[in-house]
């Protein structure tokens, strides 16, 4: 039976994952912020496979994850996937004063949120031999997004961090995955008053980053139609994405 560690499962991508390795008949740790939200998850998904073991906190909290990944481990074992998929996402503009706290939120959840996640399993991972940690970062990452300076840095940040602690753990038999989802539909994309091109629903999505994490490949990007669009901007000249991105349509603030 694989054991499974997910933080962010109240909703989106985490649910839907959760709901992936629930119906494979695997233990579940779900982790989240919103209690109501994740018992709910929590009860559909006993339906479907063991009862998952279930932590509210914050990924902002490094004692608190502590202590949910000890537990964890002393009633299951040391897990064989530890996913850090909690994230948030709103529109920030730099000289927006009420802005700077959104920012400092969104840096902490999305990038130290990760570190945290990863922190309390990685010598145990090591210790064993083998286990795999899925980072999940986003195709924002790749170039900075008008209006969405906070979400594209911490999420290029995400993107550096698990590719640093992919070399740092290459010898150790612990895999580390990076997931850059493009427009996946579920309630953070919801919000979105634009095209959203290659969205896909969440349920698809969660499927594919199944089968990448179990292949454990270093990096991919899904929809795969979505990685070649944004590796076309990675290399566009500044003067060209300039001119295209800033007639883009803004996320909310």
């Amino acid at each position: 039976m694989q054991k499974i560690f997910i933080t962010g499962a109240s909703s989106g991508i985490g649910e839907a994952l959760a709901r992936q390795y629930a119906k494979a008949g695997a233990q579940l740790a779900l982790v989240a912020r919103r209690g109501d939200w994740l018992e709910r998850v929590a009860r559909e998904l006993s339906t479907l496979g063991p009862t998952p073991a279930v932590y509210v906190c914050d990924v902002r909290d490094s004692d608190a994850l502590r202590a949910a990944a000890g537990d964890f481990m002393a009633r299951y074992g040391v897990p064989d996937i530890v996913i850090a998929n909690a994230g948030v996402s709103r529109g920030t503009l730099t000289e927006m004063e009420d802005d700077l706290l959104a920012f400092q939120e969104i840096f902490d959840i999305n990038v130290m949120g990760m570190v945290n996640t990863f922190h309390p399993f990685v010598e145990a991972m090591k210790w064993r031999g083998n286990g795999t940690l899925v980072g999940i970062a986003s195709v924002a990452g790749f170039r900075g997004i008008p209006g969405g300076g906070a979400y594209s840095a911490s999420k290029a940040a995400a993107i550096r961090y698990c590719e640093s602690l992919r070399v740092e753990l290459r010898q150790s038999g612990v895999a580390v995955v990076t997931i850059c989802p493009g427009y996946i539909r579920t309630p953070m994309t919801a919000v979105n008053r634009f095209k959203m091109p290659f969205l896909i629903d969440v349920d698809v999505a969660a499927a594919r980053f199944v089968r990448a994490i179990r292949e454990k490949r270093s990096f991919t990007v899904i929809p795969w139609t979505m990685g070649v669009a944004a590796r076309i901007l990675r290399i566009a000249p500044n003067w060209l994405y300039d001119r295209v991105f800033q007639r883009m349509p803004r996320k909310p603030r």
